[in-house]
């Protein structure tokens, strides 16, 4: 008997209470999962936050505890690249404003590497980010990057 006629499909199942009941562990593993998820969304906040903060605080940025205010950070951001901070509205807008402040926020990082004498083009790593792929290593790479600019040495 070959393995995929011993497994069931879980489409076979009327419903996902029908699949936790034939396969116990199924429930255990999707909270698992769930919780993972939440921790490493949880982690990436802290980082994020933390790094924001620090790179705020050494531009003299009176207000750098914004990092840690989900929408407020995307205008400290705006400011530190010396837009003005009303411009996170754009967020209101779908798609084309979206798109908007997309291109504000990677020139306004490119202005904060250059500030903290980092190459501007490094900003341009979320962008790669869209390639399929490749993009969570971008992410990851712009995530590192960002600790070098708050944390490093020049």
């Amino acid at each position: 008997m070959a393995f995929e006629d011993q497994v069931a499909n879980i489409t076979d199942f009327a419903s996902f209470k029908e699949a936790l009941q034939a396969y116990p562990g199924l429930g255990v593993l999707i909270g698992f999962g769930i919780a993972l998820a939440i921790i490493c969304l949880l982690a990436f906040y802290v980082y994020t936050s933390l790094a924001l903060m620090t790179i705020a605080k050494k531009l003299k940025y009176k207000k750098a505890w914004l990092a840690w205010i989900p929408i407020a950070n995307i205008s400290m951001i705006l400011q530190l690249g010396g837009f003005h901070w009303a411009w996170v509205f754009l967020i209101l807008i779908p798609i084309v404003g979206w798109i908007a402040l997309a291109v504000l926020l990677v020139i306004s990082f490119w202005k904060i590497f250059e500030k903290r004498k980092y190459p501007g083009w490094l900003a341009l790593l979320p962008l790669v980010g869209m390639i399929p792929k490749i993009g969570g290593l971008a992410n990851l790479a712009f995530l590192i990057i960002l600790g070098f600019v708050a944390w490093g040495k020049k």
